[in-house]
């Protein structure tokens, strides 16, 4: 129990103040005019202010609480190097048994593991928690077991008591590391593009080197081996050979004695993006689809056209000058012969023979493909024709033979089962609510795959592969309606973008492709399909170990699982004939950027208290008692400030001055005064 006196006046203390001068003024007056009872009167003002001021003797029963000791255990991935874990578990097991034996003082033990995603190791989130939960006025210490590469010191809070790093590694540590300074997101096809390199080794470097050895592999494929100055920016060109995603994989073999190899090793994913789509359309006579067309085509800035389109067909003889046609003369030599390889898409709008390009040009058309060049055919009633392009050297790579019969009748494009299942057509919309096409060149499929029909399930959007190349086929000069909204229009525009990239070899839509998709450490794989069913999946994880997964289908020809990947770093999938890799993680992980156990980043935190550092490999400290604001650390010594606290169970109050004690006293001294006043 602690007693105490406190003030509970009966008029507000300025009130009190003004009486109290009054009354002191009184004395004053009286002591100047040589009043004899001045004295008296005085103490007789003094009680009835003592009075007013309601002094009253509170009794509090007290309940003692015991100080609270935080310690926090660091099990973050750069507390896993070398021999620190041992160091963590045995320093947090002999400091507890040494606070437990303190009086009055209780420890909570808070263990603080990798965050989630790539934040890093996240003390001090950890610590704001724990003074959330705790009574601040109860805490006497924290006490940080951990390597003191911490992510977050930036949120530190005021601390209620000093701070002491209890700090793991040895001070013979060194590493090597390798750091990619800029990755962009995406980059052009076919041109480099600059990645600034740099190794670095750091701690107590054994030996130093000039230089390291440095591999670079891209999407999983045999590595390319250079070697690189140590502690210098080093510029690399990189070119992508393939659109969609790139996966580059930097590695610096580790070397006997550094900490760790897990920094050693960086991937970058790029995705690689064509600079200009060139094409090169060929109308065989003017009409509504060819400007359509060309509106379609020239409305994208990414693309370059070259629109070559036949006005004046040779057998075609009216007098009319040449010079007058003209200003010069379109250079199909160049185009056809020379320049040919230059596009990445060939167009034949509704051509047919007529003699200005020499079958020698179709014949070059026909190389071009099977080279890996793209062709789509949009065929007319000129198909149909005796001068059909079926006639000429471009036919052996045509998938489907006219059978010289034009459909004149109303129908809707309608997408067949292998469409549902193909990226090009598949989800295109609501075939119901397509508007209906008036015309379709009537053909015998041959090869490939046939994914629209239209009049009598008759083929009219047909795919195949020729050589290296690709070949698409509309039996229909009548997609231009979509575009004009007839009958409720189409979904034209996004039907001819996936088969311009279908052409192009973009991965997402190839009929037959396995890929996966990252999302920190989830990854989506993915399993495009013409067919009914698909294998397992073997993954192989960066430490080697393989994993089978049985794929989902979710839509028709796309199967999928979703896989927790439990390491950062390349992993290798494959099922039957099919492959790809996918990196899981930052390029870095932020665990790994700093692997030498410092004091440097928690030194303002631990300074505010005047906190201390000690090397666990040094042996633990022994722990004092210290005052508020004096040094809390020493050699070989930490130290806790005692709180104090307590509980008040109970409050009991008694007034000083009993009104009676108040009356007598003061009727006693103004008697007094008046007395000796009134006798002398």
């Amino acid at each position: 129990m602690t007693g105490t006196v406190i003030f509970d006046p009966l008029i507000p203390w300025p009130v009190l103040m003004v009486v109290t001068a009054i009354a002191i003024s009184g004395v004053v007056l009286a002591l100047w005019r040589g009043l004899s009872g001045w004295a008296l009167r005085g103490l007789a003002a003094l009680v009835v202010i003592a009075a007013m001021a309601g002094p009253v003797y509170q009794v509090e029963d007290r309940t003692p609480l015991t100080d609270i000791v935080v310690m926090i255990e660091d099990e973050s991935a750069s507390q896993t190097l070398s021999d620190r874990p041992e160091q963590t578990a045995q320093a947090a097991a002999e400091l507890a048994a040494e606070i437990d034996t303190r009086d009055n003082t209780e420890l909570r033990r808070i263990r603080v593991a990798d965050s989630d995603g790539d934040e890093g190791t996240q003390v001090m989130a950890a610590l704001n928690k724990v003074l959330a939960e705790e009574p601040r006025a109860r805490i006497a210490g924290i006490l940080v077991v951990s390597d003191g590469i911490v992510h977050d010191v930036d949120q530190a809070p005021d601390l209620p008591a000093p701070m002491h790093l209890l700090q793991t590694g040895r001070a013979s540590d060194w590493d090597r590391r390798l750091i990619v300074r800029n990755a962009p997101a995406f980059a052009i096809i076919g041109e480099p593009v600059t990645l600034t390199l740099r190794v670095e080794d750091s701690g107590a470097v054994p030996v130093a080197a000039a230089n390291a050895p440095l591999e670079i592999s891209v999407d999983g494929n045999a590595p390319e081996h250079f070697t690189i100055p140590i502690g210098v920016d080093v510029e690399l060109p990189v070119k992508l050979s393939h659109g969609g995603r790139n996966v580059i994989q930097f590695t610096v073999p580790g070397v006997e004695g550094e900490l760790t190899d897990r920094n050693n090793t960086a991937l970058i994913q790029m995705n690689g993006v064509r600079d200009r789509l060139r094409v090169l359309l060929v109308s065989g006579e003017p009409h509504p689809g060819g400007r359509t067309w060309r509106n379609l085509l020239k409305s994208d800035s990414s693309v370059d056209l070259v629109h070559f389109t036949i006005l004046r067909p040779p057998e075609k003889q009216d007098g009319v000058p040449v010079d007058e046609l003209s200003l010069i003369a379109f250079p199909t030599r160049e185009l056809f012969l020379e320049k040919i390889n230059d596009f990445d898409l060939i167009i034949f709008d509704r051509y047919k023979r007529r003699g200005i390009l020499p079958a020698v040009y179709l014949e070059n058309v026909t190389n071009y493909i099977n080279d890996g060049g793209a062709v789509l055919i949009a065929a007319g009633p000129d198909f149909a024709s005796a001068d059909s392009i079926f006639r000429s050297p471009l036919a052996p790579i045509l998938p489907a033979q006219p059978t010289a019969r034009v459909i004149e009748e109303r129908f809707v494009p309608t997408v067949t089962d292998m469409g549902h299942r193909h990226p090009v057509t598949t989800d295109l919309g609501d075939s119901e609510h397509w508007g209906a096409w008036l015309r379709q060149v009537d053909v015998l499929f041959r090869s490939g795959e046939t994914l629209m029909t239209g009049v009598d399930d008759r083929p009219l959007l047909v795919l195949d592969r020729v050589g290296e190349g690709r070949v698409a086929m509309l039996a229909s000069d009548h997609a231009w309606l979509w575009s004009r909204g007839f009958d409720g229009g189409g979904p034209q525009l996004e039907l001819l973008r996936r088969l311009a990239h279908w052409m192009m070899k973009e991965p997402e839509l190839e009929e037959e492709a396995l890929w996966a998709e990252a999302n920190g450490q989830i990854m989506r794989v993915i399993r495009q399909t013409l067919g009914d069913d698909v294998g397992t999946v073997t993954i192989t994880q960066p430490n080697g170990e393989t994993l089978e997964v049985t794929l989902n289908e979710v839509s028709p020809g796309r199967f999928e699982a979703q896989i927790f990947g439990p390491e950062i770093g390349l992993y290798r999938l494959q099922e039957g004939e099919h492959s790809a890799v996918i990196g899981l993680g930052p390029a870095a992980p932020k665990e790994f950027e700093r692997t030498i156990a410092t004091d440097q980043i928690l030194e303002p935190v631990l300074a505010e208290l005047r906190g201390g550092v000690i090397r666990v490999e040094d042996g633990l400290p022994s722990i004092r008692n210290v005052r508020a604001g004096r040094p809390a650390s020493g050699r070989g010594w930490i130290g806790l400030t005692p709180r104090d606290a307590y509980q008040t169970s109970s409050v009991t109050q008694a007034g000083v001055l009993p009104p009676w004690l108040v009356l007598l006293l003061a009727g006693g001294f103004l008697l007094a005064g008046w007395l000796r006043e009134g006798r002398r």
